[in-house]
């Protein structure tokens, strides 16, 4: 998809992922970003950067989506892409209380099938659209010290290739970003974490990362081009996959 002229709408906007994403997809020729965050003074003025307009949006309750849609196509035309980006990270396992995995569930998978189902029957109509849903290499591959995260982004990228799958033929596209480390407020407190084993990558990159495989018009968008060969690795040899990903669990969990 060329992104000249089309109408974006970025969730989790504010900063980080979605902010680059913001300012690389007006670069490269939107018509119109649609910034939408729960931070609503820090997604105005993201709008305001990329000459943009901002909504005050909670991913985890479905309503507020649907009104995101209902909104941008009454006011300002047809979403051709809708970049659904918003997420959290808790860490922890099984003990988790449930409240904790509730909240993730709904913010790292519920809000992209909340926006699949009030979004998808319109793109079809229309014979064309595009979703980008932000997932994690860690819904690929795993995440060391948070089931929760590793859980939901495994169901994120499910979600995506699901929709691939089903919806292709009616002209949708859907791409799926699954990044390392990337420096953002999610890894602020954490800079050698596990994730950044490959290094710590710029929002910018992941932007543009992004931007690449929209015109390409592919499914996964892999920054890090490392996650390729260990899901490659994995995939060969899953018992030896997992021996090395336990090596590693037992490094970054020595001493916690």
């Amino acid at each position: 998809m060329d992104l000249k002229n089309r109408i974006i709408v970025i969730t989790g906007a504010a900063g980080g992922i979605g902010r680059a994403m913001a300012q690389c997809f007006h670069g490269a020729g939107a018509k119109l970003i649609v910034c939408a965050d729960l931070d609503g003074d820090g997604v105005q003025t993201v709008a305001k950067e990329v000459q943009g307009v901002g909504y005050q949006v909670n991913v985890a309750v479905e309503s507020e989506i649907e009104n995101l849609i209902e909104s941008v196509e009454r006011d300002h035309g047809p979403i051709d892409l809708f970049c659904s980006n918003a997420g959290i990270g808790i860490s922890g396992g099984a003990e988790v209380d449930n409240d904790g995995w509730q909240r993730i569930w709904e913010i790292n998978v519920m809000a992209h099938v909340w926006a699949a189902r009030h979004l998808v029957p319109k793109m079809a109509e229309r014979g064309e659209g595009y979703l980008l849903n932000t997932a994690s290499a860690a819904g690929l591959l795993s995440q060391i010290g948070s089931a929760p995260y590793a859980v939901t982004k495994h169901a994120a990228v499910s979600l995506a290739e699901w929709l691939a799958i089903t919806h292709g033929d009616q002209g949708i596209k859907v791409s799926v970003l699954c990044p390392q480390a990337v420096r953002t407020a999610m890894t602020a407190g954490d800079p050698d974490g596990v994730a950044a084993v490959d290094g710590m990558m710029e929002p910018e990159e992941v932007a543009i990362a992004c931007l690449k495989t929209i015109e390409a018009e592919e499914f996964l968008v892999l920054p890090h081009k490392e996650v390729l060969e260990y899901m490659r690795r994995k995939t060969a040899d899953y018992d030896r996959w997992i021996g090395g990903m336990q090596r590693l669990n037992g490094k970054y969990t020595a001493g916690k």
